[in-house]
């Protein structure tokens, strides 16, 4: 708590007079934290912050850490919106994936949420090893049933430098899979879902705030080891990547703190073993706006690509027009957004904004 702290005291002049519209506190595993801790955290986010009164505060769980009393010390501290990471209610899959809870405590802990917080969000995963598409579909309908307001669906993906990765179970194949993608598109159709994001399912006044920023490109102040941001300024837009190991972020926050080098310039933050920071080329915005924003079903006006790169859009003209012949992609005069097949071929879609492509 102390680094997270002098983290934020550092960063202040990049964001001075902003107002915090949504905070989200992410994994690794935030409900190892106590009720406690999170309230001493969002005491002092308050405190150095201009955090708005109707502000979105998400907070990641895991459901092998679910306790009735923690849930609702987050809630009395603030958090009015849960993100429960289920991935399945399925015992069989939750063991291949080397999940630490069980299906009947996914489910005790997700009914609980759904008690104590305004809005719940459910991740679940389907293509999981030697699911089938009844199994997926069981998953997805025992979500509608409790009644989350927000789901999230995503394809299992294989990361480099993964148990998975470096001895792959065996998945659903690609027809499978896709089988699987349609499946869950229909069904929290008619469930009433809307699709806003390749991922993102939500009732009506329940989309993720703090994720449709990020989408569309919007600033985001990451602290925290491992934490990632987006900070914009009058000459530039930089990423910021935080030391990744905790005990290392902490040491080097408390050495900074001790040794009087707190600066928070985005010209001095590049402090060894705590801040890395890379400032976006043009070629940058133009894929890392297109990255985001092409995820949103429902696309994006094109007077936003300007505002937030501070690039005319005919730059992106040529893979623009490529797009649309490939039928990946839907234009008009106020909207620019993938088509249902550039929603399923997204990094084909992608692909086509990289520099030289």
């Amino acid at each position: 708590m102390q680094a997270l702290t002098h983290d934020l005291e550092r960063s202040l002049p990049q964001v001075w007079g902003r107002e915090v519209s949504s905070i989200f506190i992410g994994g690794g595993t935030p409900s190892l934290f106590s009720g406690a801790a999170i309230e001493q955290l969002l005491t002092t986010l308050r405190t150095l912050l201009r955090v708005s009164p109707l502000a979105e505060i998400t907070l990641e769980a895991n459901p092998g850490t679910f306790e009735a009393a923690r849930f609702r010390a987050y809630r009395d501290a603030g958090v009015n919106r849960l993100s429960l990471g289920v991935q399945s209610f399925n015992q069989q899959h939750l063991h291949a994936l080397g999940r630490i809870h069980d299906a009947e405590e996914a489910q005790a802990a997700a009914a609980a949420a759904l008690e104590m917080f305004e809005t719940v969000n459910l991740d679940l995963m389907y293509a999981l090893p030697e699911q089938t598409l009844d199994e997926a579909r069981r998953d997805l309908e025992k979500a509608i049933r409790l009644g989350s307001s927000h789901l999230s669906a995503y394809h299992l993906t294989l990361e480099p430098n993964t148990p998975f990765a470096a001895s792959p179970p065996s998945l659903p194949d690609d027809d499978a899979a896709a089988d699987m993608q349609l499946m869950v598109e229909e069904i929290l159709a008619s469930a009433g879902y809307q699709h806003y994001e390749t991922s993102a399912f939500a009732k009506v006044g329940h989309q993720c705030r703090h994720n449709v920023n990020y989408w569309t490109f919007g600033d985001y102040l990451g602290i925290g080891a491992g934490a990632h941001g987006k900070l914009s300024s009058h000459d530039r837009i930089e990423r910021q990547a935080r030391c990744k190991h905790p005990q290392a972020y902490m040491d080097a926050l408390a050495e900074a703190v001790v040794d009087g080098s707190a600066s928070g310039s985005l010209e001095q933050t590049n402090v060894p073993g705590w801040l890395e920071t890379r400032k976006l080329s043009r070629d940058d915005r133009i894929f890392e706006f297109m990255m985001n924003a092409l995820r949103l079903t429902q696309g994006f006006d094109p007077r936003l690509f300007e505002s937030r790169t501070g690039l005319p859009l005919l730059l992106a003209e040529p893979a623009l027009r490529t797009a649309q012949q490939r039928g990946l992609l839907l234009r008009a005069p106020d909207n620019i957004r993938p088509s249902v097949q550039g929603r399923h071929f997204l990094n084909e879609l992608l692909q086509l904004f990289l520099a030289g492509d």
